[in-house]
């Protein structure tokens, strides 16, 4: 059963007649009590419209709390309907279950852990309705959950596929962001409307990404295939931030934001661009992989080391000062990481010390002398964070042939250049990961870059404060 529209809202055509909400749970019973109640207290859209929950495996008592509350009793103030996909498919194949099957117009995507405003839904139903043909998708504004501060707005992309959203945590008063109407990149995936054919026809999100860049990608894909992607401000839902991305832990987010940037990169950049960029989006995954494990392992600095130049050599002290002047201040982790992931690395550094200060020596085998995170021959790899880029590299490395055929899948579509759609979108260049500051200053990497290539530089703060 769905909701019938009790009204035809002004201005409205027939366009989009019925819409599925579709929602990803996983594990988060408490925050689909705060979301659904919010989206039975809906105003009319002015379409027949029903919430569809995919519970991707859920191991807390989502699924019997759901059958019990929503679904089995056929509640009149929202009708639910639950997919019960049996594993963790992840964002990207969990969503795709529910809009493959589904038979409405539109798709609404909403994050389980949002709270919508009473015209939430209206306001992105009038939206796509009233936009042109060629308009694939809508945005809405995602804020805090206190409703005071930015969550997502917009975003923008880097030239090597990750992103960012302008403006995260400033307050919403001192907040100039894009009006009602104003063409975006991509639209955020926890707050959007897509016709179900645009979906569709743009491949849907990509099964390998799991999570995250997940909506990135769909938006190049849209643009590049001739459509467009609009905002609305309108539609607001408060959002408590991380609340179930922080489930999966910072070393596997790690994995999935380096793995999909790569991949967005990869598929979507046109045959111009694509021999022109990969070299410097190349090197910046290896420098951030050299980085990340000579910077955080046992005997990592031996890493950065030319084995010809230091061969029968033990380092001097002038070696060694000259090695911890180039490690990361406190100040770059910390902006790297962020105070959990600071905390936690700090503590499983002391504890590697004490395990070494109570093992049994070996006098044995030669030892570099200076600094106790390399003071073995030899490197250690148990950073996590290190160990996750790693496994990232292995898994594109893995996937090149899959990759490939996605590549030319969505080339084929192709309706309008990159250059056409990054005259709109400039590309960043923006030093995220610890080394990137002296990577993307020299003239090394600097002679990778294409000349005309739309690049705005920023640093994270100017992403904090601009708008």
């Amino acid at each position: 059963m769905s909701h019938q529209p009790d009204e035809v809202l002004p201005g409205s055509n027939a366009t989009i007649a019925t819409v599925d909400v579709v929602i990803l749970n996983w594990n988060g019973r408490t925050h689909l009590e705060t979301c659904l109640e919010a989206l039975a207290a809906q105003d009319a859209a002015g379409v027949a419209w029903q919430v569809v929950v995919v519970d991707n495996g859920s191991s807390d008592d989502s699924v019997p709390w759901l059958k019990q509350s929503w679904v089995d009793i056929g509640s009149s103030k929202l009708m639910v309907r639950l997919v019960e996909s049996g594993e963790n498919l992840g964002f990207c194949r969990g969503n795709n279950l529910a809009i493959e099957v589904s038979t409405a117009d539109a798709i609404v995507l909403l994050n389980n852990d949002t709270a919508p405003k009473r015209d939430w839904l209206q306001q992105l139903v009038v939206s796509l309705r009233d936009a042109p043909a060629d308009v694939a998708a809508v945005s809405g504004k995602l804020v805090n959950w206190e409703g005071n501060q930015v969550d997502f707005v917009e975003g923008l992309m880097t030239f090597d596929g990750h992103a960012f959203q302008r403006g995260f945590g400033k307050p919403l008063d001192d907040w100039q962001g894009p009006e009602s109407g104003a063409e975006l990149l991509f639209a955020c995936g926890g707050n959007m409307i897509i016709r179900r054919q645009s979906f569709l026809d743009a491949g849907g999100f990509d099964p390998m990404y799991f999570a995250y860049l997940e909506d990135v990608d769909l938006g190049w894909r849209l643009w590049s295939g001739g459509e467009r992607v609009l905002f609305c401000d309108e539609a607001v839902a408060r959002h408590r931030s991380m609340a179930s991305s922080d489930q999966l832990g910072q070393d596997r987010r790690g994995f999935l934001f380096e793995r999909n940037a790569f991949l967005t990169a990869f598929k979507n950049y046109d045959e111009e661009l694509f021999p022109q960029l990969m070299p410097a989006i190349l090197t910046t995954f290896l420098a951030r992989t050299r980085t990340l494990v000579a910077d955080n392992n046992l005997g990592g600095e031996l890493i950065r080391q030319d084995p010809y130049a230091t061969f029968q050599q033990q380092p001097t002290p002038a070696t060694v000062a000259s090695a911890q002047a180039r490690q990361p201040t406190l100040w770059q982790k910390w902006r790297g990481w962020g105070t959990r992931e600071l905390a936690r690395r700090g503590l499983n550094r002391m504890r590697r010390r004490v395990a070494r200060a109570v093992a049994p020596s070996d006098d044995s085998q030669p030892t570099l002398n200076g600094d106790d995170s390399s003071n073995l021959v030899g490197v250690q790899l148990g950073d996590p964070r290190s160990i996750a880029q790693l496994q990232a590299a292995s898994f594109l490395l893995d996937q090149l042939d899959a990759s490939a055929e996605q590549r030319r899948r969505v080339q084929a579509r192709r309706r309008r250049s990159d250059r056409e759609i990054f005259a709109k979108f400039p590309c960043a260049l923006v030093p995220t990961y610890p080394g990137d500051e002296d990577l993307f200053s020299g003239a090394g990497f600097r002679s990778l870059l294409p000349n005309d290539f739309p690049l705005v530089e920023l640093t994270l703060d100017d992403l904090m404060n601009d708008g």
